[in-house]
């Protein structure tokens, strides 16, 4: 499958106007022409938890937010992007309920890690445990089966205790059938494109971090890919990890994310300096969804280690908290910075972030634009939204600061806002002028500047951000071939 080279957008099924059907007419009102790279709509399956992140079943669409034929209708308009977990199902899904009800005996029982496929006397070693990128206090939980006994299963994700995300074992026959059958119905629906969410935990091995383990991670990569291709779909691995774990996937041909530009632009903006993003931006692959916001959060460990030293990553951080930030940390010892510091991502608006400055937002959405790859960009961005505090105490999750459900009325105030205009004209040129489908190159400049060109076939856009003054300009070349300039 080729992507289209344009902006995509990303949100949840429910986040603009209440349901598909909604965002629809949203898109359809207030965003034409804008989304030509897609619509990744965020988990639309039935869930019991974690907003949509621990399905029960693939085959049906919330009731709640519409039908498999507002996927197809969206589909066919935009073009969809829809997350597997490969790494997990609901606890509550059909498949875990039987396992809970027949042990073993269970048709399903083979899909799901219990210990004993990890430890052969299915005993937990604290050594094993210590060495693991973990994501929860314990990568286990105990669940009491319907005669009585108990069974210790994998479980990497979940707040609660037993958690409700039950980890897949993707070595299973069953497992492949049923993510298999997955791909199927997703072609059957027009989905185009899916993100293998949380792919880089799917391989437990004893001894290591559980954490994109070498060389067995290709092996299950290679298959997904395969059965990606056979049903004509793209797939975009989501793997927050050290950049060069990224960039072994773009070697193999994947799509990966740029999790290093959030920080990165935050980090120019904020500090006034272009050096570390000027560094970063001349030996990237081109194969990235760009990106500065999204449901979780703004990514900083284990992401950028050894791209930015800890004192001057905590000035950031420290400054986003001003802001309102909260933070997710890194939980296993082994895997914070010597000297303690353990942030794993920053949880705000990213406009808040930026201080809810205009100027300074719209510098950081130009760079992300022009920066090579498909960028992608997060409803609450879209529409320069500010911390949702309340949802965090109301939900008691430090990410809904981030995940605002706008109503119809909310969205039609925030589209009137001149921050809001300023970036949709800023899409729009993305997507239109001709230079974006030619050569990149990143311009020398003095430290307290970034510049940016594309140039095809003598046609050229440049961007030149002054960072002292958050003041962005492009020049390009116009319809009938005269250099144009605009402020963004």
């Amino acid at each position: 499958m080729k992507l289209i080279n344009q902006v995509q957008l990303i949100t949840y099924p429910d986040s603009l106007g209440g349901n598909l059907a909604a965002l629809r007419e949203v898109v359809r009102r207030h965003f034409t022409g804008l989304f030509g790279g897609g619509i990744h709509l965020l988990p639309p399956y039935p869930s019991s938890g974690d907003r949509g992140f621990a399905p029960l079943d693939y085959g049906m669409i919330d009731p709640a937010f519409g039908t498999w034929e507002d996927i197809r209708q969206i589909g066919r308009e935009y073009g969809v992007m829809l997350d597997v977990m490969v790494n997990h199902i609901s606890r509550r899904s059909p498949h875990f309920r039987d396992f809970l009800e027949k042990g073993r005996r269970s048709r399903y029982a083979g899909m799901f890690l219990t210990l004993d496929k990890i430890w052969p006397d299915g005993r937990p070693v604290q050594a094993d445990i210590a060495k693991m990128f973990l994501r929860r206090p314990v990568p286990y939980s105990t669940f009491t089966l319907a005669d009585g006994t108990e069974e210790k299963v994998w479980t990497t994700f979940g707040k609660t205790d037993p958690s409700e995300q039950i980890d897949l074992d993707v070595r299973s026959p069953l497992t492949k059938q049923y993510l298999s059958d997955i791909f199927r119905r997703f072609r059957d629906n027009h989905v185009r494109m899916v993100r293998l969410d949380a792919v880089g935990y799917v391989v437990k091995k004893p001894g290591t971090s559980c954490f994109f383990v070498e060389p067995d991670i290709y092996g299950f990569l290679d298959w997904v890919a395969e059965q990606a291709e056979e049903h004509d779909i793209a797939l975009l691995p989501e793997v927050h990890a050290h950049y060069s774990i990224q960039y072994k996937l773009a070697r193999r041909g994947f799509w990966i994310y740029d999790f290093i530009l959030p920080f990165t632009v935050l980090d120019a903006i904020i500090n006034r300096s272009s050096a570390m993003l000027r560094r970063y931006l001349q030996d990237r692959p081109p194969n990235q969804f760009t990106m500065l916001d999204c449901h979780d959060g703004i990514p900083v460990k284990p992401d950028l280690d050894g791209l930015v030293d800890t004192e001057r990553a905590q000035r950031v951080v420290d400054l986003c908290l001003a802001r309102g930030a909260n933070l997710s940390r890194v939980l296993s010892d082994e895997h914070k910075s010597p000297d303690g510091f353990d942030v794993h991502q920053i949880r705000c608006t990213y406009y808040d972030a930026l201080g809810r400055d205009d100027d300074a937002y719209l510098a950081a959405r130009a760079i992300q634009l022009f920066v090579p790859g498909i960028p992608q960009i997060y409803y609450v961005g879209l529409l320069a939204g500010e911390n949702d505090e309340d949802a965090v105490v109301k939900r008691g999750d430090g990410r809904e600061i981030n995940r605002h459900n706008y109503t119809m009325e909310e969205i039609d105030e925030a589209v009137r806002r001149p921050v809001v205009q300023r970036l949709l004209k800023l899409i729009r040129f993305r997507n239109e002028h001709e230079a974006f489908q030619g050569t990149f190159r990143c311009l020398e400049t003095e430290e307290r500047e970034v510049a940016l060109e594309w140039e095809k076939d003598g046609k050229r856009c440049t961007l030149h951000v002054d960072l002292a003054a958050c003041r962005s300009v492009i020049r390009c070349t116009g319809e009938h071939g005269h250099e144009e300039e605009w402020v963004v």
